[in-house]
C-alpha cells in the first residue's frame, strides 16, 4: 500500500517550509504555501503537484468559498486535508476583512461602503444581503447578515432588516447586497425591496441612507443615482 508523498519526497523542488524559514513568506509562490497547509500529498502526487493540481482546478475566487465537499473531489483528498485547506482560506480572508473594516470606520460615501464590503461579496455564488448599522455620525456599529439567497420580499423581511438595528441602537443603516452574476445593475425587487425597507425605516425613525448593490469590479448606489 502506497503513502502519501510529503516534503521528504521533494527533490527537484524546494522544500517549502524550510524556503518559509530561511527566506521568508515573500519568496514562496501561492502552490508553495499550499503545500505547507496540505502538508503531505496522495498516493500519486508529491505535495506540490498536489498544490498546483487545486489551483489549476480551481480560480482564486473560487477558493474563496470553497467547500470541504469540492476540495474532497479530487483524487487524493479527504476531508482532514480538505477542512486544514478550506480554514485557513477563511482566517486569510476574515483577517483581510478586519483589516478593512478598521481602515474605514466611518461612512462618507457609497465608495466607502465597497470598499469595505466588495472583498466579502464580490464573485460570490449566492446572494448576501446586510445592513450595515450606523451611529449619529455614520461611524459603523455593525455589519449584520439578513439574508442568504435569492432576494425576494419573503426573505428579506423589514421585521428581521430593523431588529439589529433597534437592538443596537442605530441612528441609520446602510444596505448592501451582492449579484453572483457580476452584474450590479438592480432588478425590479431590488427597487421594491428598498422602497419597502425606506419606507419601515422611516416609520421606524431609523433612516436607510442607501442600498449598494455590489458586482464583480463595479457598484450601483441607490442614493447616488437618486433612486432612495
Amino acid at each position: 500500500m502506497k503513502e502519501a508523498k510529503s516534503f521528504k519526497d521533494l527533490e527537484k523542488y524546494d522544500k517549502p517550509r524550510e524556503k518559509l524559514i530561511r527566506e521568508g513568506f515573500s519568496s514562496l509562490t501561492d502552490y508553495e504555501l499550499l503545500a505547507i497547509i496540505l502538508s503531505t500529498g496522495t498516493k500519486d502526487k508529491n505535495v506540490i503537484e498536489l498544490s498546483k493540481e487545486i489551483l489549476e482546478v480551481f480560480s482564486y475566487e473560487e477558493l474563496l468559498e470553497i467547500e470541504v465537499k469540492e476540495l474532497t473531489d479530487i483524487k487524493g483528498i479527504k476531508q482532514a486535508k480538505a477542512t486544514r485547506v478550506v480554514a485557513g482560506l477563511q482566517l486569510g480572508k476574515r483577517i483581510n476583512e478586519r483589516v478593512l473594516d478598521k481602515k474605514i470606520e466611518k461612512i462618507t460615501s457609497s465608495k466607502d461602503v465597497y470598499d469595505i464590503m466588495s472583498p466579502r461579496l464580490s464573485n460570490l455564488k449566492k446572494e448576501y444581503f446586510y445592513a450595515i448599522l450606523l451611529d449619529s455620525k455614520n461611524v459603523i456599529i455593525a455589519k449584520e447578515v439578513i439574508s442568504i439567497g435569492d432576494l425576494g420580499s419573503t426573505v428579506v423581511n423589514p421585521r428581521e432588516v430593523f431588529k439589529p438595528a433597534i437592538k443596537k441602537s442605530a441612528k441609520s443603516m446602510i444596505l448592501v447586497h451582492n449579484h453572483p452574476s457580476g452584474n450590479p445593475k438592480p432588478s425590479t425587487e431590488d427597487f421594491l425591496i428598498t422602497d419597502r425597507l425606506a419606507e419601515a425605516g422611516d416609520i421606524l425613525d431609523i433612516k436607510v441612507l442607501d442600498h449598494i448593490v455590489i458586482g464583480n469590479s463595479s457598484y450601483y448606489s441607490f442614493k447616488k443615482e437618486g433612486n432612495l
